[in-house]
């Protein structure tokens, strides 16, 4: 009959330092030890405490509950964005703070960004409609965008081989002067 020990002593962390993969200690220099004691194991804790083991274990669980987050600090927005940010961002900011509450702080952030995302792609639409519309390269100006096409490919055999069009020589390169009024 083969019996198993458990060795349930705590390791102090004092025979062997803790060194990472790159050769350095992860403790910067302090003496590696456990904080929780013999209170590590659920074992040990129910054998049961001494009045100062019970006054030890509060303190430590209570040390482990955190402050509530997020911490801002009082001029963090100021010092984090520039007048000409906080002006442009002030109405989304009032609109985020507004459906907060309502939402949660999570969703109200996707909503403004999705929100301040689909008005810049609609200003990028209207901006490259705009310029398309009003600025093609036309027989009235010099410059603006031109669309010109090729001619397309025929060779024997096609069914509209020998009936291509002929343009003119005052067809080329009109830019939509035959449609002008004048």
């Amino acid at each position: 009959m083969i019996f198993f020990t458990f060795d349930y002593r705590i390791s102090m962390g004092a025979e062997e330092p803790i060194v990472n993969e790159h050769g350095c200690s992860n403790s910067g220099g302090v003496k590696v030890m456990g904080i929780q004691g013999r209170m590590a194991r659920e074992r040990e804790r129910l054998i049961g405490m001494t009045d100062a083991e019970r006054a030890w274990r509060a303190k430590w669980v209570k040390d482990q509950q955190l402050h509530g987050e997020p911490i801002v600090p009082e001029n963090f927005y100021k010092n984090r964005y520039n007048p000409i940010r906080r002006f442009y961002r002030y109405p989304l900011d009032k609109f985020e703070a507004a459906i907060g509450p309502v939402v949660g702080s999570m969703k109200a952030q996707v909503i403004r960004h999705l929100i301040a995302k689909c008005t810049m792609g609609l200003l990028f639409t209207y901006s490259v409609h705009y310029y398309f519309k009003y600025n093609a390269g036309d027989w009235t100006r010099k410059g603006g965008w031109k669309v010109t096409s090729n001619r397309p490919a025929m060779a024997p055999g096609d069914p509209d081989f020998p009936n291509f069009k002929d343009t003119k020589p005052n067809e080329y390169a009109t830019f939509g002067f035959e449609n002008s009024p004048i």
